[in-house]
């Protein structure tokens, strides 16, 4: 059966970035124009452009976009600095960004050329990731062949990766195969990117579906409502610890206790070989109004203090396997991590 894929989230033409705005979905489809690397930059802090792997790419066009205007080396350090402070947890993003660098700079000083090597690096970064989805998918789908009912959380299609995704391009391989019977997704407050775009992306699909709230996993996953809990990452350390979406340790806690697979989706260029532990992991603490509200509503008053971390961090003694475009990774540690650097 043909791959599925729900959406193209970015496209680069013309010297323009266009990329689905993702905080307008699922209510409008709107497309943004980017022309410069602060535009990128405002997409990524805003979360119009998401996924680890997406800003990764987006980031890489960013530089690009802003040689086009002016080649010279001040211009670029300058883009390349304002981009890799976008986010910081994702390591997919400085990748990106220190892989565009060095081809603009091989290409010569202040030379013209350094647009076309710049934007050359970037679009071949984006086949990488794409032809990484298709082989996750391919590799998970092996690997969890016999799961029927599968918990995922936050959002990790075409949303947030090049190509299929990560570990929803697993799980639309497996319904590819007609091995899956029904996933639960949860919806991954404060934004709600499993509510509002995996439940999208699912449905485009043609998968079927429930949406439940993020405190209702540990339960059904007790109850033996699910067979796998499949998940993508915004950064592994060398020791195989994985940083993602705030709530990802939970579920890997309660899959444990029910004894069910913890399954980490992500291409090799999410694999930090520089940090060592996931103590080393910068976690992002975002605005304390994300917590105070829900799709513009206000929840509590103005004044009710918020923490706000959007990411959390899960022992690599509680992750089944780690599914890369390179195979997959059982009880991943830095013994086994070593090898799968960044390409």
């Amino acid at each position: 059966m043909a791959a599925t894929r729900a959406v193209v989230a970015l496209r680069y033409e013309n010297d323009t970035l266009r990329a689905i705005d993702q905080t307008e979905l699922p209510w409008r489809e709107v497309e943004l124009e980017l022309g410069t690397a602060q535009d990128v930059a405002a997409a990524i802090r805003r979360l119009a452009i998401r996924g680890a792997p997406l800003i990764g790419v987006a980031a890489a066009y960013g530089v690009a976009l802003e040689l086009a205007r002016d080649p010279s080396s001040e211009t670029l350090d300058r883009a390349a600095q304002l981009l890799r402070e976008a986010r910081p947890t994702a390591v997919n993003l400085s990748y990106a960004v220190d892989r565009v660098a060095r081809a603009a700079q091989a290409a010569g000083a202040a030379n013209p050329d350094r647009h076309a090597a710049a934007l050359a690096e970037a679009r071949a970064i984006e086949a990488e990731e794409q032809a990484a989805s298709d082989a996750i998918a391919a590799h998970g789908a092996d690997l969890l062949a016999g799961a029927r009912r599968i918990l995922t959380h936050c959002n990790t299609g075409a949303l947030a990766a090049p190509g299929r995704g990560t570990a929803l391009a697993v799980i639309a391989e497996l319904a590819d195969r007609g091995s899956l019977e029904c996933v639960l997704a949860t919806e991954s407050r404060p934004l709600l990117q499993g509510a509002r775009l995996t439940a999208y992306e699912l449905a485009k699909l043609g998968i079927p579906h429930e949406l439940i709230v993020d405190s209702a996993a540990a339960g059904l996953i007790a109850a033996g409502a699910v067979d796998a809990v499949i998940v993508g990452c915004d950064r592994v350390a060398a020791n195989g610890d994985v940083a993602n979406k705030v709530g990802t340790y939970g579920h890997a806690l309660a899959a444990r206790a029910a004894g069910i697979p913890f399954v980490v989706a992500g291409p090799t260029s999410t694999i930090d070989p520089g940090t060592p532990t996931g103590a080393d992991i910068a976690i992002e603490e975002r605005a304390p109004d994300e917590v105070r509200s829900a799709g513009g509503r206000r929840l509590t008053l103005d004044s009710t203090p918020c923490r706000n971390p959007a990411f959390d961090l899960t022992p690599a003694a509680l992750v089944t396997a780690l599914v890369t475009e390179r195979g997959v990774v059982r009880a991943p540690n830095a013994e086994s991590l070593a090898p799968l650097g960044p390409r």
